[in-house]
């Protein structure tokens, strides 16, 4: 019995000894290089997973199975399939070019790039937001198609050379002319930068996979879903059928919104919570203003009510 306790006690110890070997042996760097590899493998299986990769990933895990079973002394097949797999990186990048490229640039738009490098213009937006909810709400009432982007980080400058350029500041009389039917600017898209209107009749990409789309959409909602995947935008977009506004952001579109849902929306995209909360802390404490502010505030709750 003693020599069995003996034995525990030695098995502990020596898982303990182990154990602490290999803490004392982890550095700052470690941690480092596991919590990147972490976040790389993370990304990597969140990118199968949302796009076709998925398939991808089962086609190749067969050739992996008739690769190993093949191995056993089944020579042209072991031969075929390990020709297939040496080549397979390249056409993984042949075939998904456009999710990586779509990957690389979310990739290359986090908070930290956009915090240095971007330049800050979502002061701008403060004026233009509320014209641009009230524009596409007065061309819905009366069945007005209109298209419109606005630029984030992503910069639009092919499409913009494309179309005709303005740089005027946005104003319902301004949409109003550029989307009216028998105007030569209505045809096409505007697309916004800084607040600013800086082109219209501006053509855009078509999506990249058309044939999953709802086939009820027609050309605006194609070209804003063709937009929104090549590039972090956001695309408004207003039906001449119907005159249902619709949003398209990131390879997909969302439909039945108002003026003061579109506004809430542009908001909380293009101007930070913390700004936000800035600007009412700025406001607040001037004795007039900051009252106004939460009067303003209070009307919009109830008039959502």
């Amino acid at each position: 019995m003693a020599d069995m306790f003996k034995t525990m006690a030695d098995f502990f110890l020596n898982v303990f000894h182990s154990i602490s070997n290999v803490v004392q042996s982890v550095h700052a760097i470690d941690l480092i290089d596991i919590a990147l590899l972490t976040y790389l493998v993370y990304m990597a299986m969140r990118f199968i997973r949302e796009s076709r990769a998925v398939q991808l990933m089962k086609g190749i895990l067969v050739l992996v199975a008739v690769y190993l079973v093949s191995g056993l002394g089944l020579k042209s097949i072991h031969f075929i399939t390990q020709q297939v797999l040496g080549v397979g990186v390249l056409a993984v990048v042949i075939l998904f070019q456009p999710e990586l490229r779509r990957v690389l640039e979310k990739f290359g738009n986090t908070a930290f790039h956009t915090s240095l490098f971007a330049e800050s213009s979502r002061g701008s937006w403060e004026k233009a937001i509320p014209i641009i909810c009230e524009s596409v709400a007065d061309l819905a009432k009366n069945n007005t198609g209109a298209l419109i982007v606005i630029e984030r980080n992503t910069k639009l400058g092919e499409q913009i050379s494309g179309g005709t350029v303005l740089n005027a500041l946005p104003s319902l009389q301004l949409f109003g002319n550029i989307f009216y039917p028998k105007t030569p600017l209505h045809d096409g898209a505007v697309i916004m930068r800084d607040g600013l209107i800086v082109a219209a009749a501006c053509f855009l990409p078509r999506p990249q996979k058309d044939e999953g789309i709802d086939k009820r959409l027609g050309t605006r909602h194609r070209a804003a879903i063709g937009m929104s995947e090549n590039s972090d935008a956001i695309i408004i977009v207003v039906s001449e059928e119907t005159g249902q506004i619709s949003v398209a952001e990131n390879g997909k579109i969302t439909r039945d919104y108002n003026g003061p849902s579109l506004q809430q929306l542009l908001r909380n995209a293009l101007i930070p919570a913390e700004e936000e909360q800035a600007r009412e802390d700025f406001l607040a404490g001037i004795p007039f203003l900051g009252k106004h502010s939460r009067k303003s505030k209070q009307s919009e709750k109830e008039g959502k009510q």
